[in-house]
């Protein structure tokens, strides 16, 4: 039997947060066996936990509006790229303003940080890469 890959195994990253075709659902696929930390992190910037042993993946709740949804997972980018992860965003979810709002605050959550440097927004997965759940 073959062990499921993540997006994020198959893109050498971290973290890949995109939505699949015809799918409302925003998923954030963390790497296998991905430490507690990134999986504490990933659930404390709003992002609903799911599957079992080392095969986990987060998803943004899907019962709030489409626009906050977007919020929600571009908001969690520059949390995750402060703490040190690899992360994507696809293209097609990132919000520019919610991503800016949230670098701002981790800028000013960590000291020694300047403030003319801005985070640079990620880029987006691979072209046709899927992740199986």
């Amino acid at each position: 039997m073959e062990r499921p890959v993540s997006l994020a195994d198959e893109c050498g990253t971290d973290v890949e947060i995109y939505r699949r075709a015809f799918d409302r659902t925003i998923y954030a696929d963390s790497r296998t066996a991905a430490p507690e930390t990134l999986l504490a992190l990933l659930d404390s910037l709003g992002l609903q936990r799911h599957g079992q042993a080392i095969y986990l993946w987060h998803q943004v709740p899907d019962h709030i509006p489409e626009a906050q949804q977007h919020r929600v997972a571009s908001s969690a980018v520059p949390w995750l790229l402060a703490a040190g992860y690899r992360v994507n965003i696809a293209k097609e979810i990132f919000d520019e303003a919610a991503y800016q709002q949230a670098a701002r605050h981790v800028q000013g959550q960590r000291p020694g940080t300047p403030r003319s440097a801005g985070p640079v927004p990620p880029s987006a997965p691979a072209p046709g890469s899927r992740s199986r759940h």
